[in-house]
């Protein structure tokens, strides 16, 4: 489906509908691996248009197949909006090693799960959830082929002029967080050269919709007139249909040992600018703290790029929505990215 480049969805279902559509790429994947799908920690900001977009190439191809969504699903009104879109889903935690034995099984993974925000002092909680939850799954899954979510926070820092860090570089990142994802990595590593179970790594940096992200928290401070924090000066961002959508096609390039890919936009964006342009387009003042840093947490592209082609949609647009969006005072969700941080806690 063409992107409507010019009119921004006047919903949030048209929204949830949009970021939902799957490519022919999309497609092409589920084909080539049929059978089910199951995709755990769901109930997170990823997982719904996820869940959606597979469920629509289920559809297409007969309804042969079933894609389940696992969470704690704490929120019933989350777990409605699954069901509304005839997704299947279960209510179970993840980290109970019980409930975890009783889900079904499935040839086909997708591992949304773990936790950042509020762990700056929960350091159990960041092991609990970002390596023991994994260590788990990737037993229980042996003979599934998974494709488990990480962060580009995995990275050192990088210049701005670089390019962004390659999935082959150093990873010696500041702060607990990024840590404890190296740490969920690993697990899924170790089980998979056990097992020889094909697991891709998707290291993925800062999904945008209309409702949340990186350029939803600067777009925001230029609208109430709060200052922008410039410590971080440089960041990466990628529509989340793009995102999705390259997620769900690394399936076919799972391997053991895991493959491993950034999913991020191609360009490094100044934070300062970025805060200019949507102060242009709201015709307000952009206010600043702080200076910019040459070095930040960047992700190069060039491997997702090559194998999916460039994203779809374009930066331009992206902020177009974005701004009237919040402009009409249309809901948000409330979850900022906190990417200023420059010790990794959070």
């Amino acid at each position: 489906m063409p992107l409507p480049t010019s009119k921004t969805p006047t919903t949030t279902d048209e929204l949830d509908d949009f970021l939902s559509q799957a490519d022919d790429g999309v497609l092409k994947t589920i084909q080539s691996h049929p059978g089910d799908c199951l995709v755990l920690g769901a109930g997170g900001k990823m997982g719904y248009h996820l869940c959606r977009m597979i469920r629509s190439v289920h559809r297409e191809l007969g309804d042969r197949y079933q894609v389940t969504a696992v969470s704690r699903f704490n929120d019933p009104s989350k777990r409605k909006q699954f069901s509304d879109s005839s997704i299947a889903t279960i209510q179970a935690d993840l980290s109970d090693g019980r409930a975890l034995s009783q889900l079904p099984d499935a040839p086909n993974i997708f591992f949304l799960a773990g936790v950042k925000f509020g762990t700056t002092t929960q350091p159990q909680l960041l092991k609990k959830m970002n390596q023991e939850v994994p260590e788990l799954v990737a037993k229980k899954y042996a003979d599934a082929r998974i494709v488990a979510m990480s962060t580009g926070c995995v990275y050192s820092f990088t210049h701005a002029d670089s390019g962004g860090s390659k999935e082959t570089d150093e990873m010696n990142p500041p702060g607990d967080y990024a840590r404890s994802c190296i740490a969920r990595e690993n697990a899924f590593g170790k089980q998979s050269e056990k097992a020889n179970t094909p697991v891709a790594i998707v290291r993925l940096n800062y999904s945008i919709d209309c409702r949340y992200g990186v350029l939803v928290d600067i777009a925001k401070a230029v609208y109430e007139g709060t200052l922008i924090d410039l410590s971080m000066g440089y960041v990466n961002v990628i529509w989340q249909r793009d995102a999705v959508s390259q997620i769900i096609r690394c399936l076919p390039h799972a391997h053991s040992p895991p493959w491993i890919i950034n999913i991020t936009g191609e360009e490094t964006l100044s934070v300062r600018w970025l805060a200019e342009e949507f102060a242009a387009r709201m015709r307000k003042e952009a206010k600043f703290t702080g200076q910019e840093v040459g070095e930040c947490w960047l992700s190069n592209s060039e491997r997702a790029q090559q194998l999916f082609g460039r994203t779809e949609m374009p930066l331009s647009t992206m902020m177009d929505w974005i701004t009237d969006w919040l402009t009409r005072g249309m809901p948000l969700l409330d979850k900022p990215t906190h990417f200023q941080s420059r010790d990794g806690n959070y």
